[in-house]
């Protein structure tokens, strides 16, 4: 994908990625771990983009579905450098949960694309099932999935939406 974007007709050009996705891990379950997750994963390719830009991009996704506190914490990922994972706090468990990970491509990962030298990558996967368990105020994530589920307690929940930008300016 980096490479066709940095060689396509007319060049370089910026662009964003993302994927909604099931992801499966060899996990013992308990409150906060499952076998299988929901991943949403994304990507952003342009010009001079800091880490900064990464930092906000995370924030802004989980502010707008009402999860504002957040913790960076330095990670190591073998294909971005700096990586880091992020957490959320859940009151009912009173703990600090993970919910993605993140980083900023490699330079050396990206010069074989063919990409320009000022370009960078921020990329990033986080978690569709924990936000939901703090969001929600949910103390074990094996409420959310299988023969167990209140079935109404989905009915009733309320339907979670994006604010529009100009809803979000009101706001403020």
């Amino acid at each position: 994908m980096l490479y066709k974007l940095a060689n396509q007709k007319g060049g370089f050009q910026p662009a964003r990625y993302f994927s909604i996705d099931r992801v499966f891990r060899n996990e013992t379950m308990d409150a906060t771990h499952l076998c299988e997750f929901h991943q949403v994963e994304g990507l952003v390719a342009d010009y001079n983009l800091s880490l900064g830009d990464l930092i906000g991009t995370i924030e802004t996704f989980f502010r707008k579905i009402g999860i504002t506190k957040l913790r960076f914490k330095p990670a190591f990922n073998p294909y971005t450098e700096p990586s880091m994972e992020i957490f959320g706090y859940h009151p009912d468990l009173k703990k600090w949960t993970e919910i993605g990970n993140s980083g900023m491509f490699r330079p050396e990962m990206l010069a074989p694309m063919g990409l320009p030298e000022n370009v960078r990558v921020i990329a990033w996967g986080l978690s569709l099932e924990r936000p939901t368990m703090i969001k929600y105020r949910i103390d074990n994530i094996r409420n959310l999935f299988g023969h167990k589920v209140d079935l109404g307690m989905t009915k009733n929940a309320p339907v979670c939406r994006f604010e529009t930008a100009e809803e979000e300016e009101q706001k403020q």
